[in-house]
C-alpha cells in the first residue's frame, strides 16, 4: 500500500482522484442567480466510491439557491497545504452539475466522513448533493497539467460493487474489534500523531481515517471488490506497520 495519493508518478486521473478522496473540503463556485456572477465558497466534502462528490448543504445558502436556477457547478480540490512551494502541489477543480439525493447509503457515508453533520439531517432544509462530473482539471506543477474527461477520472465500480454494500459492516467491524490497527494505520503508514483515530469509509482504492479534525488516507496496491479482499489487505497492513 502506498500513503501519498498525490505522487508524482501516478498517472494524472488516479491523482485526481486521489485528492478528490483525502480531501474532506473544497471551494464550491456556483453561478449567482440573475446576473451569473461566480460565487466561491467553503463547503464540507465526501465522495461515492466512484470518488462522484457529495455535499451536505442547506438551501437557505447562498450557493444552493444559486443550484436552483443552474446545477452547473465546480469544486476545487486543494492538496497543496504544507508544501513550502504550494505552487508545487497539486489542486484539482472538478466540474459538473450538482443535484439532491436520497440515497441512503451515500447520506449514511457522507456523515461518517463528518459525524458532526448528522445534526443539520433532522432540518428540512438540509440535503446531501451529489456531482455528476463532466470533466476534471488538474494542476500539479510545471507542466504537470491536464484535462481529465469524467469516465478516466471516476473508478469504475462494476465489478467492486460488493464491497460498497459491506462497507458499513467493514468500518463498525474495525473500529469496535480493532482500534489497536487502526491507530497503527495512522502512526506507522501514515506518520501522523498519535489519537483516537477512527476508520470513516472504505472503497475500492483506500480507507479513510479521522481523528477530531484531522484525516488521513491510506491507498491500496491494488483495487479491492468485497469485504474479504478488504479483509485481507487489512490484516497485510497490520503486519506490515508492525514491522
Amino acid at each position: 500500500m502506498t500513503t501519498d495519493t498525490s505522487a508524482p508518478q501516478l498517472p494524472p486521473e488516479s491523482r485526481s482522484r486521489g485528492l478528490i478522496r483525502s480531501s474532506d473540503r473544497a471551494v464550491l463556485s456556483t453561478a449567482m442567480t440573475g446576473d451569473g456572477w461566480p460565487y466561491g465558497s467553503l463547503v464540507m466534502t465526501a465522495c461515492d466510491h466512484a470518488a462522484r462528490p457529495l455535499l451536505l448543504i442547506s438551501e437557505l445558502a447562498e450557493h444552493t439557491k444559486n443550484l436552483a436556477t443552474d446545477t452547473r457547478a465546480s469544486l476545487l480540490f486543494d492538496g497543496t497545504a504544507g508544501l513550502d512551494s504550494p505552487l508545487t502541489g497539486a489542486r484539482v477543480t472538478v466540474m459538473g452539475r450538482l443535484t439532491p439525493t436520497k440515497d441512503a447509503a451515500l447520506t449514511a457515508r457522507y456523515v461518517a466522513r463528518h459525524p458532526d453533520a448528522e445534526m443539520y439531517l433532522g432540518f428540512a432544509d438540509f440535503r446531501v448533493f451529489e456531482m455528476t462530473v463532466d470533466r476534471a482539471h488538474i494542476v500539479a506543477g510545471f507542466g504537470a497539467i491536464h484535462w481529465i474527461d469524467a469516465p478516466d477520472l471516476l473508478f469504475d465500480i462494476t465489478v467492486h460493487e460488493d464491497l460498497a454494500a459491506a462497507e458499513s459492516d467493514v468500518v463498525d467491524h474495525m473500529n469496535q474489534d480493532h482500534a489497536d490497527a487502526i491507530q497503527l494505520y495512522a502512526t506507522k503508514l501514515l506518520g501522523l500523531e498519535a489519537g483516537d483515530w477512527k476508520m470513516t469509509g472504505v472503497d475500492p482504492e483506500g480507507l479513510d481515517l479521522r481523528d477530531g479534525g484531522r484525516t488521513g488516507r491510506v491507498t491500496f496496491e491494488n483495487p479491492v471488490g468485497d469485504a474479504e479482499a478488504a479483509r485481507s489487505i487489512l490484516v497485510r497492513m497490520v503486519k506490515a506497520a508492525r514491522q
